[in-house]
């Protein structure tokens, strides 16, 4: 019960903390309709909230040593609901990307804390089931983001949509106070350099593959699911905007295989099971190629349970292959991450204008293979399948531990 409860809580921690980061893909249409502006266009101010969130974990990456990891998250939670709130009344596009932009720094700040949090309070054995959780989390965030979003939208209007995010965003901050414990940062002699500790980890060529293993999974992602959108809603599916909210169940199977990640790199390893995952993901990029809405859903649902697998493979990798420094590691890796994010909106978006979706799933497929071929130097000793109480004892804290 009391590893069950950790990993609600690291889940639930996750959904409220990157909800906005992917709920606003789900009604691109709208707003580029609101905006009039081309696809890429919408598709890259959208997704400039990835940009913010490289420039976040890059920022924890140098000062997290001196941030304790509970009230830093609560604050940037708080804090997110304020530009999510200004996004209800954005006047122009650049405007609108701008605060996507300040979105992000706010996610990957808690996101980066986050896992530096996991990283140090759980033992090794428990690493990728904490890690795993996380990215559950993050899995049902894009499903009831995506659903809630194109729903809010559909009944209520863009206005109200940004309102309710940015309650979803405090009841986070309140999540995180009452269900965290308070823990010391991992402070460093002054004399040390963050950057002598970044120099330690890209000498890693183990972390160096992580690293760029995370850009493509992200760059694959996002072009998927961000130009799928103008896909559906324009013939031969012609999907409205309710319908187009429910195609996002795609994301329900990862919501139960995403967990299992941990597992998998127990009993399998971390190199088979990256390329297991990649496999999948590859796998479901002929399907949506068919125009017809069976073939496409299961198409989007392989991508998300391989694309998902895969990423929580590689996040619990770099807290277990960092030698020094764990917080500077994750916020390295999440940067890297989130610019492939915004490299995959901007190139893939200028595919897809230019020469249509059958380019931009080719361009998402060379990633998922370049990925593959990266994963060749993920290995590490295989961790053990039991857990111990560590992670669960200092992750969970009563009300009196956190005031």
């Amino acid at each position: 019960m009391r590893v069950a409860a950790r990993s609600t809580l690291i889940a639930t921690t996750a959904f409220l903390t990157l909800v906005d980061l992917f709920a606003t893909q789900a009604i691109l249409p709208s707003l580029a309709a609101a905006y009039h502006v081309r696809p890429a266009a919408m598709g890259l101010a959208v997704n400039a909230a990835t940009l913010g969130m490289a420039v976040g974990s890059l920022a924890v990456a140098f000062f997290s040593r001196h941030i304790e990891r509970r009230l830093g998250v609560m604050v940037a939670l708080a804090a997110l609901a304020l530009p999510t709130a200004l996004l209800a009344g954005a006047p122009t596009l650049g405007l609108f990307a701008a605060l996507r932009i300040v979105q992000g720094v706010c996610m990957s700040t808690a996101f980066a804390l986050t896992l530096s949090y996991l990283a140090e309070q759980c033992s090794a054995a428990e690493t990728a089931g904490a890690f795993a959780a996380y990215i559950t989390g993050n899995v049902a965030s894009n499903l009831f983001g995506r659903l809630m979003a194109a729903a809010f939208v559909d009944h209520l209007g863009l206005a109200a949509n940004f309102y309710l995010f940015a309650l979803l965003n405090l009841a986070g901050a309140a999540l995180v106070y009452f269900g965290l414990a308070r823990t010391p940062p991992a402070a460093m002699p002054v004399a040390v350099s963050p950057f002598v500790h970044w120099a330690q980890h890209l000498r890693n060529a183990r972390l160096r593959a992580a690293f760029a293993i995370g850009f493509l999974i992200l760059f694959a992602f996002i072009g998927t699911f961000t130009y799928v959108n103008f896909v559906l809603v324009r013939p031969p599916l012609a999907l409205g905007m309710m319908a187009l909210g429910f195609v996002y169940l795609v994301f329900a199977p990862s919501i139960v295989t995403t967990p299992l990640a941990g597992r998998a790199v127990a009993r399998y390893g971390t190199r088979p099971t990256m390329w297991g995952a990649l496999l999948l993901a590859i796998a479901g990029l002929p399907l949506v190629l068919v125009a017809h809405l069976y073939s496409m859903v299961l198409g989007l649902a392989l991508i998300g349970v391989g694309t998902f697998f895969a990423q929580a493979t590689a996040t619990g990798f770099v807290g277990r292959a960092a030698t020094t420094d764990r917080g500077s590691a994750s916020g390295l890796y999440l940067a890297s991450y989130f610019l492939g994010g915004l490299a995959g909106a901007a190139l893939l978006g200028q595919l897809y204008e230019h020469f249509g979706w059958p380019a931009c799933v080719a361009g998402i497929g060379v990633a998922l293979v370049l990925a593959a071929v990266l994963a060749v130097r993920l290995e590490l000793v295989p961790i053990p399948l039991q857990e111990s109480s560590t992670c669960a004892q200092s992750s969970l804290s009563s009300s009196r531990r956190s005031l």
